[in-house]
């Protein structure tokens, strides 16, 4: 049995949902789809999930959206006639009614998906299930992950095929709450798990994952296989082929996911498991994957390994600023403190002040317009030298390394550099590893 979650992309026209419809009877295996919400036609376009976005501020606002919404009912009905399906106005009426009547932003945007799904299952003759009465929240809006599986696998289960919209769920009172962008593939997950697929298909705009962003390295090769654990290291540094936390329900489960291209249908795209699987490629490496946008403070203290509770002191002062770290670099006399910029901003002089309150430190310096880069590989732990290798390939081109990281496991190797020598040190990583 195989759970299949198309994206935006996948369902932006009507000739995208006749791809998706011959992917589906391609094999009778397909029986629940997870659709989202039409995507941009192209480029200058519009997400409908934006355009409910913007009905509903409008609304809130007390400003006529009429003029939005007519943009999303034209998609829609465009849509249905091009495919000759039946799309009745008033599941349109409904949705406008339910903005005009204070709808909460969360519920305006469910909209997207929830028209979405009730359009592809007539197009494809099946049961329609509403995400609100299979995908449960707590009230705070924390994801109900055992009570969700319960209500699917009863729902589901009795079912021959089905479509359940992604992005949205219900808490126990009927509020919608959604995921956050890109939650439908979470929604995806989360079917997988409940009626215990023999895969999760996530079909999206490109087939796969590659080594690195093509943007940077235009023929990256793509990756045919990795591991979860490899798919957490890369999607959390940048990587954003997939949602980062659609992993967990199919991974408690062991479902591996396939990512597949909707425009390619016949690629084999990327497959995930669990266990570690042997590389047909032979790299050391699976992929490497990084961003910009972060700032290294540097604490420094002579005899601070000898101060208890000196760190704590340290990551209090970041809390109470309310801001998330990255990563903790350390020496003897020395704690680095990696964050976000965006977190960062305008609390810098606050978590300065507050760390020279609580450690009284010798210095305090702070490094601006750094870039995360991490090299990420299962095969890392048994070649010998591949740290030598990664550090020389950065070196020859002339880039300074601000901060290197590697956890015990050693699936990995995060390097920051200066954010002008981003692109610089990810081309030279894989030259290295992948080209020589």
């Amino acid at each position: 049995m195989l759970v299949c979650k198309f994206g935006g992309s996948s369902l932006a026209d009507a000739k995208q949902f006749e791809k998706v419809k011959d992917i589906i009877r391609r094999d009778p295996q397909r029986r629940f789809i997870v659709p989202s919400a039409p995507g941009k036609r192209g480029p200058g376009d519009e997400k409908i999930t934006d355009l409910l976005y913007a009905c509903q501020s409008a609304a809130a606002a007390g400003r006529n959206f009429k003029h939005i919404f007519e943009r999303i009912a034209f998609r829609y009905t465009e849509i249905a006639e091009e495919l000759q399906v039946d799309f009745p106005q008033e599941w349109l009426d409904e949705v406008c009614e339910q903005i005009a009547d204070g709808a909460s932003p969360m519920l305006a945007a469910s909209r997207g998906e929830y028209l979405s799904g009730k359009l592809l299952a007539r197009y494809l003759g099946i049961t329609f299930v509403d995400a609100a009465e299979v995908i449960r929240f707590t009230r705070d809006g924390h994801l109900d992950e055992e009570t969700t599986n319960a209500l699917l696998s009863a729902r589901l289960m009795p079912l021959e095929r089905a479509v359940v919209p992604g992005f949205y769920g219900a808490d126990e009172d009927g509020r919608i709450i959604t995921f956050s962008r890109g939650g439908s593939d979470v929604s995806g997950a989360l079917v997988a798990r409940a009626v215990n697929a023999d895969v999760y298909e996530n079909w999206t705009d490109v087939s796969g994952f590659r080594m690195a962003d093509p943007r940077i390295v235009p023929d990256a090769k793509h990756i045919s296989t990795l591991t979860y654990r490899e798919l957490r290291e890369l999607s959390y540094m940048g990587a954003t082929v997939l949602h980062e936390e659609a992993v967990f329900p199919v991974r408690k489960a062991g479902i591996p996911t396939n990512i597949r291209n909707t425009n390619d249908p016949l690629h084999p795209g990327t497959m995930i498991h669990d266990v570690a699987e042997r590389d047909p490629n032979g790299c050391v490496i699976t992929g490497i994957a990084g961003h910009k946008g972060f700032t290294i403070i540097s604490v420094e203290k002579d005899m601070m390994n000898a101060e208890l509770g000196f760190g704590r002191r340290v990551l209090q002062a970041v809390e109470e600023a309310g801001v998330n770290f990255e990563h903790l670099p350390t020496g003897i006399d020395t704690m680095c403190v990696v964050v976000s910029e965006k977190e960062l901003s305008g609390k810098r002089d606050q978590v300065i002040d507050r760390i020279r309150e609580l450690t009284h430190p010798d210095t305090i310096s702070v490094h601006e317009h750094l870039a995360l880069i991490a090299t990420v590989g299962r095969g890392m732990v048994h070649a010998f030298g591949t740290a030598a290798r990664l550090f020389t390939a950065i070196s020859t081109q002339g880039v300074s390394i601000r901060t290197i990281d590697q956890g015990s496991s050693e699936i990995s190797i995060i390097v920051g550099v200066d954010e002008q020598d981003f692109e610089k040190t990810i081309s030279a990583i894989y030259d290295t590893f992948v080209r020589t």
